[in-house]
């Protein structure tokens, strides 16, 4: 199946392993949360026992550098796109109000982005994405 919409997800290469996996868990998060028609149906075993939806079209992980996680952010800015974003303090807060905070102590220029979460139609993604590799 092919899908009109796609979601990608960008996480700095020299990241530590449960750096990327966080980063690409709340940027998951927060694509579910802002497009909630993204969410699948609950499922089932044969047994009968349910479990949770999950999203329900791929989520592609791109790898990228500092200077490429702002040409993206630019560019989903340009084409009228909302990333969810990941900034490198927020490894340091527990908390979502904390989290704003770090975000907010910053102008988009001096952001230290570690992460974006992308969902838009297809070409427009591929276009905002161009250049980068999926993450290995």
């Amino acid at each position: 199946m092919r899908f009109e919409t796609k979601i990608a997800i960008v996480v700095r290469d020299d990241l530590a392993t449960w750096q990327k996996l966080n980063v690409a868990s709340f940027l998951a998060g927060g694509i579910a949360g802002s497009y909630p028609e993204l969410i699948g149906e609950r499922y089932g075993d044969a047994s009968g026992r349910n479990y949770g939806p999950l999203i329900r079209q791929p989520i592609l992980i791109f790898a990228a550098s500092g200077e490429e996680m702002k040409k993206v952010l630019d560019r989903a800015t340009d084409r009228g796109v909302t990333p969810s974003i990941y900034t490198r303090e927020l490894f340091s807060t527990g908390n979502d109000r904390d989290n704003r905070a770090a975000v907010a102590a910053f102008p988009t220029e001096d952001l230290d982005l570690v992460g974006l979460g992308l969902h838009a139609e297809r070409k427009a993604i591929d276009k905002i994405i161009k250049g980068l590799s999926l993450h290995p």
